[in-house]
């Protein structure tokens, strides 16, 4: 008879003053392969008791830190960044391993988060202050940035290795101490995060991780030691985030949801176009912010793209992550893949076409997989343009006019990111001018900005008024303190009770 082969599940819990600590609660969540459906690992959720001791431990450990010198935090970041380049494979795998996305995928989520802590490299030019000399007879002024203590990120499943540089890192080299709740779904990633980063160097204290749930979150926006909250996930946990936050006195930036366009004009390139809604719809399986999700065709283009497309796609090729000649891998969850699926249903039910359906060519096996989908003929009422599917489903909405089209775009709720291609210059500027979106691509499906640049959305796609990492994530982790300084005449000195005059 032969024994049942089991594999052993790891349990992941927290990192906290420099140290790998198991949760306490008795209250844990499933972490999966999602290319095999196995269940892997159990990771801890954490007591509004652990959690408040990691605040402690982080504002002890955030006093000290702003007393390091600009220059000892600059080489310690470029310590931070070669032991994290060095160590970019282990950190995809291991996002591969829990999230599903194919290993290509997950390099490329790291080197963009490997830019981040590069221009933070620069941490001493980045907060240079200002200052005025004899703004007033005999008086100087000047501006200084200063941390603001103790801060906190909540970030996604779908990039966990990224959106946490780009925040910890600015966060860190501005003098703060940095608390980590990374998703439950895939939260290896974050202690091997916490390893490279006290390998380097960094003080214990000054980063912490703490896996939860919603307990984790509301005791996050609640404590009052933490100064600021950063958030990015869906829009009505960003605006959960935000007026939670906000509430309690916090500085809140948090991004949410996403609906991004692609405007594909009469006069563009269509094998440019058709190339670049196929990697920027199903790279990353759909799940990325970031992710075209409705093509925009106007007039006569439209057919000659939709066949394009199509043709297309029986060449993107599903498999486990793993794999280095998979293109796409499963998603995250069975539940988000069965949802994602729905709309291949509910598309054709409100008047779609189903070009692709990416449920006839999923590998087989247990995984959570679903092929590359496309609907064309969708309308702004169907459910599939409506929503933030998230998934491998693209949509082809056919207009008439340019002006249609901008105004599809400019009326939907979200203003994340959007793309147009065409030929045509003064076009182009003209759309970039008028549209009322964070971030635009020209030619350029996914306009993620580069490190030195600022990314986040407008609309019901950011709560807040700074957008995360580069010039507003500096600003975001700092306040500004101004000066006003005046020293005695070395000849004479006398105190002077008058009314301070700027003359």
């Amino acid at each position: 008879m032969n024994a049942a082969v089991t594999t052993e599940r790891k349990t992941i819990g927290h990192w906290i003053g420099g140290e790998a600590v198991r949760g306490t609660s008795g209250r844990s969540g499933p972490v999966y392969n999602p290319a095999t459906g196995e269940q892997t690992g159990e990771v801890d959720f954490a007591t509004v008791e652990e959690i408040d001791r990691a605040v402690a431990t982080a504002k002890a450990a955030a006093s000290e830190w702003r007393t390091w010198s600009l220059s000892k935090r600059a080489d310690l970041f470029f310590r931070i960044y070669q032991l994290v380049d060095d160590r970019r494979d282990d950190l995809a795998r291991a996002l591969t391993a829990e999230h599903g996305k194919v290993l290509s995928d997950a390099h490329g989520e790291v080197q963009r988060g490997i830019e981040v802590i590069e221009y933070v490299c620069g941490i001493p030019t980045l907060l240079k202050g200002g200052f005025s000399e004899q703004a007033a007879t005999g008086i100087d002024v000047y501006s200084i940035r200063q941390p603001l203590g103790v801060v906190a990120g909540i970030t996604p499943f779908n990039f966990p290795v990224m959106v946490p540089m780009w925040m910890w890192a600015p966060a860190i080299a501005c003098g703060n101490a940095f608390i980590l709740k990374p998703s439950e779904k895939d939260p290896s990633a974050s202690l091997l995060t916490a390893e490279i980063l006290k390998e380097a160097g960094l003080p214990d204290g000054v980063f912490n991780v703490i896996q939860g749930d919603k307990v984790a979150v509301d005791r996050l926006l609640e404590n009052p030691d933490i100064a600021a909250i950063s958030f990015v996930g869906s829009t009505p946990i960003a605006r959960y985030v935000y007026e939670n936050g906000t509430k309690q006195g916090k500085r809140v930036q948090a991004l949410g949801g996403a609906k991004n366009h692609m405007v594909v004009l009469p006069d563009a390139d269509i094998d440019m176009a058709a190339d670049a809604a196929v990697s920027a719809g199903y790279g990353s399986a759909g799940e990325r912010c970031m992710a075209i999700s409705v093509v925009v065709v106007v007039g006569e283009a439209a057919d000659a793209l939709v066949s394009a497309i199509e043709e297309r796609l029986p060449s993107v090729k599903v498999g486990d992550g793993m794999d280095p000649s998979s293109e796409m891998g499963p998603l995250v969850t069975r539940e988000h893949r069965d949802k994602v699926a729905s709309y291949l249903d509910s598309g054709p039910e409100q008047g779609a076409k189903l070009v692709a359906d990416g449920r006839e060519t999923s590998p087989n096996g247990n995984g959570f997989f679903l092929g590359a989908s496309l609907l064309d003929n969708v309308t702004p009422e169907m459910d599939a343009y409506r929503d933030e599917i998230f998934g491998p489903v693209l949509s082809v909405v056919r207009v008439d006019s340019y002006n249609e089209a901008l105004n599809l775009v400019n009326e939907n709720p979200y203003g994340n990111g959007v793309a147009i291609f065409t030929r045509d210059g003064g076009v182009a500027r003209q759309f970039q001018f008028e549209v009322n979106v964070g971030m635009v691509g020209v030619n350029v499906p996914i306009p993620v900005p580069v490190a030195y640049y600022s990314f986040g959305g407008w609309k019901s796609s950011l709560f807040g008024d700074r957008h995360i990492y580069g010039p507003e994530g500096i600003d975001f982790y700092t306040r500004t303190k101004a000066v006003t300084s005046r020293w005695p005449d070395p000849k004479t000195s006398r105190v002077d009770l008058g009314f301070p005059q700027t003359r």
